[in-house]
């Protein structure tokens, strides 16, 4: 108990110097404050995996928010599960709709207990240390109102890794698990600036970074393994989620007690050897708005162009089917087009994307990622009206 408390005391709203870091950081992102507080359709945002920053041109008016206090919450032995996520741990830091919470120098997997440059037979006996599963999740952070039914809408304000990550596949993991017969364990640099990687000579990777798994609390007294997924989120490794752009999640329990981990400095689609370039964020903020009486079924994630359903299950043909069923239902319900309507636009102009693949023979963890596929509509298709119609079902008191 002293040190949950301990810990909500050093979690501490940041005036002042940290204040106008924030905005200096954003003003130098080619964004503002006001942009990141807009709750509009169409708000400032950015493209994905691109260095520079690019202000869409709205597509409605934003409408903008209070702005919120900026709180650091700091990893600590005291603020970090590696893992799962435990109903029973004590909040560590409780804030108000529409603050940002700074979350600097983010750990790595496994307690952040991974080295650059370690062997992989080394990294081995960390990794079953953790049977639960090897990811560093700070929280739970409690968002005041927040109750089942509520949506916690989670901008991705700041993302900055480290400069350094790796990608790696043990025996038994990933889309092809019978297709080598060594492990695999592959460290990579980024610049200084965090555009690129060098993969290899002649290879060069974009970054794009994300939090692939950021979830609310699930339902229930047992711990949840951070591996899996679900109406919650979880384990979404969804990599249109850079800076800029935005997640809801459907609140299960009081406060939302939110949760963020697994950094990945760029990630494909499919995830199809288990991992991305596997990291740690150097400067992570993100922005957490409540909105209330909010049914969403599914996580759902707007970006500067599109708008992307995600679902689950245990094949790829659920999961399809799955994120289909939810465009049809959330954007009908929206909009006022038939289901049939919905179904047609899916098929005309919509996209559906493997968000992740696993097929794991043998592994060390006790839990196994679900088959996911994302639903992709672009924004261009509707007209002002239509889209502050969607804008407006997830955002009802914007």
């Amino acid at each position: 108990m002293h040190q949950a408390s301990a810990s909500r005391d050093h979690a501490r709203a940041v005036d002042g110097v940290d204040r106008e870091a924030v905005d200096l950081a954003l003003d130098q992102r080619g964004i503002s404050r006001r942009g990141i507080l807009a709750a509009g359709a169409g708000a400032a945002m950015f493209v994905r995996g691109g260095a520079t920053p690019a202000l869409a041109r709205p597509a409605v008016a934003a409408t903008p928010l209070r702005a919120g206090r900026v709180h650091e919450l700091p990893s600590t032995p005291q603020t970090v599960k590696v893992g799962a996520m435990d109903p029973a741990t004590p909040v560590v830091l409780e804030i108000e709709s529409g603050d940002i919470v700074h979350y600097p120098n983010t750990w790595v997997n496994w307690a952040n207990e991974a080295r650059f440059g370690m062997a992989f037979a080394e990294r081995e006996s960390i990794r079953k240390r953790y049977p639960a599963g090897p990811y560093s999740l700070i929280g739970p952070v409690a968002v005041k109102g927040a109750e089942p039914g509520d949506v916690i809408e989670c901008r991705m304000v700041r993302l900055k890794p480290i400069g350094w990550g790796w990608n790696s596949t043990p025996k038994g993991m990933g889309a092809l698990p019978d297709a080598f017969d060594q492990p695999y364990l592959h460290y990579i640099k980024m610049d200084a600036q965090r555009r690129f990687a060098d993969f290899a000579q002649g290879v060069r990777i974009p970054l794009a970074p994300i939090q692939a798994v950021m979830a609310v609390q699930p339902a229930g007294d047992k711990p949840v393994s951070g591996i899996l997924s679900g109406r919650y989120g979880g384990n979404i490794s969804l990599r249109d989620l850079t800076e800029g752009t935005s997640l809801f999640l459907g609140v299960e329990v009081a406060g939302g007690r939110l949760w963020t981990g697994d950094s990945h400095a760029a990630q494909g689609d499919g995830v199809v050897d288990q991992t991305a370039i596997e990291t740690a964020m150097e400067d992570l903020r993100i922005q957490y708005i409540l909105h209330k009486k909010v049914a969403v079924a599914t996580p759902v994630a707007e970006t500067h162009d599109a708008w992307i359903v995600l679902a689950y299950g245990d094949t790829v043909d659920q999961a399809l089917a799955g994120s289909i069923r939810q465009m049809i239902t959330w954007l009908s319900g929206a909009t006022g087009l038939t289901g049939q309507d919905i179904y047609a636009l899916a098929s005309i102009a919509g996209s559906f994307r493997i968000t992740q693949y696993a097929n794991q023979t043998g592994s060390v963890y006790t839990s196994s990622p679900r088959k996911a596929v994302h639903g992709v509509l672009p924004k261009a298709i509707f007209d002002a009206s239509r889209l502050a119609q969607i804008s407006k079902s997830l955002r009802p008191g914007a």
